[in-house]
């Protein structure tokens, strides 16, 4: 595939370029975001020398939960009376570098603020193509408008440039984005079209492993998977990593690799249907998903081995099951002893 490209889409443009985050400066000018405040990661911050030589501030976010890092940011500056100090309102430019949360933490800002949004991500989290995200604590949903980013500059080999394990992990967060889109009351055409096409290039490159691989199609087919459950919206999976994420904590990323594989089988046994062409595009027969998903994520470690707090794990059963998206999953209600099995299996 030709690495290069621009996709201008309702209000976005997503730009696909090889050594993007070299040439951020230049491209951020030439997109609108010539005066910008930068978000990152250390990791992200710390690759991108000249990026943040650029920003008119530089905001580091840490370890945490999006709401409280949104809150402290956008809280912090407003409570900032020097006279060096710029509110982020409607007319700032703010652009988030790294994976999922600095990404999420600027949209959070912005739900407030009105802030534009350039996310450049190192990860597949996805967080640069969707509308989906927390609030900032303390705010309250009637007062702040859900925020996408209006420029996504893609460097297919910052996207995939982390260690192979975390990688993997990752990239199977960006699986399950196009396998949770595909059943929900909002599953459309268009993004089923790009669910397949990106879980089909995410199962190639990881097939292909670090020493042959090209970045290229693997960070596209995070995009395309994106794409999808932005158009369709999530159910059964992310539900259950979002709440034991929160509640139980654990490493996000590697969360999904544990629950995905377990989380498809009940969906195949659910809905045969929406799944077989799924399974078809990561090359295997609906019945062996769940062993093609693990072999996928460089077989994942189980819960208990990253983090996950057991004993908070009745909460978060309790947490999933007033989810409303869990309605989303096709067949009788789930129940409280379905989740736990699935959950088990994955501990």
């Amino acid at each position: 595939m030709s690495a290069d490209f621009v996709w201008r889409d309702a209000g976005r443009t997503v730009v696909f370029r090889r050594n993007g985050v070299a040439q951020a400066p230049r491209i951020l000018t030439e997109q609108g975001f010539a005066a910008f405040e930068l978000i990152g990661s250390a990791r992200a911050l710390a690759a991108a020398p000249d990026l943040a030589a650029a920003a008119a501030a530089v905001h580091e976010v840490g370890s945490g939960q999006v709401p409280d890092l949104a809150a402290a940011l956008n809280m912090g500056r407003r409570a900032d009376k020097s006279s060096d100090a710029r509110l982020i309102g409607p007319s700032a430019r703010l652009v988030a570098i790294g994976g999922g949360r600095p990404i999420d933490v600027a949209k959070a800002v912005a739900s407030v603020s009105g802030a534009a949004v350039a996310a450049i991500p190192t990860t597949m989290s996805g967080a640069e193509m969707t509308g989906i995200h927390r609030l900032p604590t303390g705010v309250e949903a009637s007062v702040a408008s859900l925020r996408r980013p209006s420029l996504v500059l893609a460097d297919p080999a910052a996207m995939t440039s982390q260690p192979e394990p975390r990688l993997r992990a990752s990239s199977m967060n960006a699986l399950a984005h196009g396998a949770d889109s595909l059943y929900t009351p909002f599953a459309n055409p268009v993004a089923e079209m790009t669910a397949l096409r990106g879980a089909a290039l995410i199962a190639t490159a990881l097939d292909q492993g670090p020493d042959r691989r090209n970045p290229a199609p693997l960070a596209l087919g995070s995009l395309l998977c994106g794409y999808a459950i932005d158009s369709a919206m999530f159910g059964l999976h992310h539900v259950v990593c979002q709440t034991l994420v929160r509640v139980c904590g654990g490493a996000h990323a590697e969360t999904n690799a544990a629950i995905l594989p377990r989380a498809l089988t009940l969906l195949v046994a659910r809905a045969p249907d929406r799944f077989a062409d799924f399974a078809a595009a990561i090359e295997t027969d609906p019945e062996d998903i769940e062993a093609r998903v693990l072999q996928l994520g460089g077989d994942p470690a189980g819960l208990g081995e990253i983090g996950a707090d057991r004993d908070r794990l009745e909460q978060a059963l309790e947490a999933m099951l007033v989810r409303p998206e869990l309605a989303f999953v096709p067949g009788p209600p789930l129940t409280k002893g379905d989740l736990a099995e699935l959950v088990e299996r994955a501990w």
